[in-house]
């Protein structure tokens, strides 16, 4: 069988979906994929409506959002299958050159206790540039600021520029947090004046990353999503043996623009998060906090049911 697969956008955190692929599992599980590429994030939504794909993946987001807009239908939108099941990204600040008052995470994420640690209350006077290609970055640092008992609102807040943008100007002195992912993140650590001061990953489960399809859709390719499923936690066993080196060179042909060792830090900090679970059940705790995060922003109106916006395959008991 054939299914045609979506991609959401080229970014480094979505590498179990290009290594599952580039090593066969897919086709171990006797599904042929013909992989596409998105226009932009979530163009892959209007595709399935079309009936132009069978399947992409991306984020819950746009599950939970097309929920809150309109009942659920047979050809409404489903969530299955947990790939990322933390959020990939970070806070990275440029520390001033007269001062170390702050401690910042090193690659693994310990502090120096030396020095006092970074909270969030501290981005608050500082410049702040938050994500702009994609909502669910800046929705969930938004319900951390919140459970930290800060107004978003009060951030001085750059929210219109690229990552590699906001970077650019960090590096430049412009702006003082930049939120990116990798491979953002490892290039800016390649300056020793920039350090990491917030992982959100540790924040815990945020659904984050699955296959999205429609319910009738889960009904019409019920056998191959379940090869498809079966593939994508072959994964994380072939991970544990072999780690983010040997995934890099496994992926590197889908990311042309990275150098290899580039890409091996940003995976291997991937890896370390313990970012991926690549597993048939989305997390409950997950698709909660990361409905949590709408609904306190107003990105949506109304509380979301998982059971409204997750398969019944999916379920997590």
């Amino acid at each position: 069988m054939n299914l045609k697969l979506a991609e959401n956008f080229r970014a480094v955190f979505y590498a179990p979906f290009y290594a599952t692929h580039a090593l066969g599992m897919f086709a171990e599980q006797g599904v042929s994929i013909t992989l596409l590429d998105s226009a932009s994030p979530g163009a892959g939504i209007a595709e399935l409506a079309k009936g132009n794909i069978d399947v992409m993946w991306g984020g819950p987001l746009r599950v939970i959002k097309e929920r809150d807009q309109f009942e659920r239908t047979e050809s409404s939108l489903a969530a299955f299958c947990e790939v990322a099941a933390k959020d990939p990204f970070f806070l990275l600040r440029r520390m001033p050159a007269n001062t170390a008052t702050f401690s910042c995470q090193n690659n693994a994420g310990a502090l120096n206790p030396q020095q006092k640690p970074f909270v969030l209350k501290d981005l608050l006077g500082l410049r702040v540039a938050s994500v702009s290609e994609v909502p669910t970055p800046w929705l969930c640092l938004q319900q951390d600021l919140r459970d930290a008992g800060i107004d978003p609102a009060m951030l001085k807040r750059v929210s219109e520029r690229s990552m590699q943008d906001n970077l650019e100007s960090l590096l430049r002195g412009e702006l003082d947090v930049i939120q990116v992912f990798e491979p953002f993140v490892s290039q800016a650590l390649a300056h020793p004046e920039v350090q990491v001061v917030h992982v959100a990953s540790q924040r815990g489960y945020t659904a984050y990353t699955t296959f999205i399809s429609t319910f009738e859709g889960m009904r019409r390719n019920q056998a191959g999503f379940e090869a498809m499923i079966a593939a994508i936690e072959q994964f994380k066993p072939w991970l544990a043996t072999h780690g983010p080196a040997e995934l890099a060179r496994v992926v590197k042909p889908f990311y042309p623009h990275l150098s290899l060792d580039l890409l091996t830090a940003c995976l291997t900090r991937y890896h370390a998060a313990e970012l991926w679970t690549c597993r048939r059940a989305i997390s409950r705790k997950g698709f909660a906090r990361l409905a949590q995060s709408m609904l306190g922003s107003g990105y949506i109106n109304r509380p979301a049911r998982y059971e409204d916006c997750v398969a019944v395959s999916a379920y997590e008991a």
